[in-house]
């Protein structure tokens, strides 16, 4: 489906217009949107428009890391927004010249509508004008997503749902691994802006440079939370390691304090089994009785000793 948007010299807004009625002796600059193209449709990047073919080619393979390419007389432009509640990455392409501006995506972009309004109220009145609008609201949409990426980590980090550690260890690395997703977005989309804050074959772009400044905060804001909710997941993960390595080591205590305990019992079973006949311990009355009070003895002194010097607590 093609959007046109044209504004005469006389600062009419005209939308039901077709390619063929654009001219430039008629309008003052137009906006072309490209929403789900048909293939007929995206060939017209072609044979009407006669873009690079090599900006062509970016824009019908999906989906390209975010960059900027200068052309002669125009600036092709890739950059991600993010679907708000699947987080899934859709790709804009963008044709942007002094008079002129063409997006390209196969995703359909509601905030559109939005800045559609903002045009009919005089408020955007330059295509570079325009295309900092749907940059600007396409970064919006990371922090809705960032935000909630926070609130899933604090609540594991504090364990609000009574995870078991494993669970909760899932949750951890499932917040990471989409936390990488989306450094894999914001970290290109900030390169982006700086090359475009730093352009000099960008016209117009020094009057704007305040409003591509702010949103170049913003990706600056995302990439350090970004940061700070990795380390943090870093930190949990650790923490588990090391939480585990330390209950290994209790159980190890434990057992080698358990076989402390019965070395000795065996030792004194193993002596007195053995079969030979001058073992004078064998003969004695009460040699039963006084080798089960050793053994009990040392089966309840040790154990008791033991615990005195606290090894048998969690806090060794």
């Amino acid at each position: 489906m093609l959007r046109i948007i044209a504004l005469t010299h006389d600062n009419k807004l005209h939308r039901d217009i077709t390619l063929n009625d654009l001219s430039f002796a008629k309008y003052k600059w137009y906006w072309v949107d490209f929403e789900k193209p048909t293939e007929s449709e995206s060939e017209l990047l072609s044979s009407f428009f006669h873009f690079h073919p090599l900006a062509i080619e970016d824009c019908l393979l999906y989906i390209q890391r975010p960059k900027l390419d200068h052309y002669e007389d125009y600036t092709f432009f890739v950059f991600h927004a993010l679907n708000p509640d699947t987080s899934v990455v859709k790709e804009i392409d963008c044709f942007l010249g002094q008079n002129f501006i063409v997006t390209f995506h196969f995703e359909s972009l509601i905030y559109l509508d939005k800045i559609y309004k903002k045009i009919e109220s005089g408020n955007l009145p330059t295509p570079l004008r325009i295309f900092h609008s749907i940059l600007d609201e396409a970064v919006d949409l990371y922090f809705p997503i960032i935000y909630a990426m926070e609130d899933r980590l604090n609540d594991a980090e504090e364990n609000t749902k009574g995870l078991t550690t494993t669970a909760l260890m899932d949750e951890v690395f499932d917040i990471r691994s989409d936390l990488l997703r989306l450094r894999r977005t914001i970290y290109p989309m900030r390169d982006l802006v700086y090359r475009i804050l730093n352009s000099s074959r960008i016209t117009g772009i020094q009057e704007y440079h305040g409003y591509f400044s702010d949103i170049y905060d913003h990706l600056l804001r995302l990439s350090e939370i970004v940061e700070d909710s990795r380390e943090l997941t870093a930190d949990i993960r650790d923490s588990y390691i090391s939480l585990n390595a330390f209950h290994g080591n209790q159980i190890v205590i434990k057992l080698t304090l358990l076989s402390a305990i019965f070395l000795p019992l065996t030792f004194i079973v193993g002596v007195y089994g053995m079969n030979f006949d001058n073992m004078p311990e064998l003969k004695w009355k009460y040699g039963y009785i006084i080798v089960w009070i050793i053994m009990l003895i040392i089966g309840i002194g040790l154990p008791l000793w033991f615990k005195k010097k606290g090894w048998f607590n969690d806090k060794i």
